[in-house]
């Protein structure tokens, strides 16, 4: 029987422009060290590619902007998770407002991981964001309870 070596680490990637997938990531990264005793890696996945046969265990954030979720974290979903347990979640400022919850769903959680039918996550969400223009915030919507709510539910 062959020895399956089980990580004892999380790993917590995040694509990230205004800061809001940031620190929804560092949220949940908290919330994952609390929860299961471990270490968790926070990375960034426009400066760092992780070597992903460290982790049995990843949750992937990306931001979205101008109705695009960020490359640098669906360059990252392309790899293969066989075998691994994924969370994934978006930023995104329609997804805080409850009208347009649903859309921005579908858009950026359901339609963007159609895209690649190898990953079968565990557990998916999009949260709401925030956009600044020349340094001014021009909406909000960002939900920092909801956030930790749903790390609170991941059950890796």
């Amino acid at each position: 029987m062959e020895m399956v070596q089980i990580s004892h680490r999380i790993l917590v990637g995040y694509a990230s422009k205004d800061g809001a997938t940031k620190e929804a990531s560092g949220i949940i990264a908290e919330v994952l060290k609390k929860k299961y005793n471990v270490t968790v890696d926070l990375i960034d996945l426009k400066k760092t590619s992780p070597k992903l046969e460290e982790y049995d265990k990843l949750v992937v954030g990306a931001g979205v902007r101008a109705g695009k979720v960020y490359s640098d974290a669906l360059k990252f979903l392309k790899q293969n998770f066989e075998s691994k347990k994924v969370a994934f979640f978006v930023c995104c400022g329609g997804a805080g407002d409850p009208k347009k919850y649903e859309e921005a769903y579908k858009n950026y959680v359901t339609d963007v991981l159609a895209n690649y039918p190898n990953l079968k996550p565990i557990s998916t969400e999009a949260f709401g964001g925030r956009m600044k223009i020349l340094g001014k915030t021009v909406f909000d919507t960002f939900d920092s309870k909801k956030i930790k709510n749903w790390a609170e539910k991941i059950d890796f």
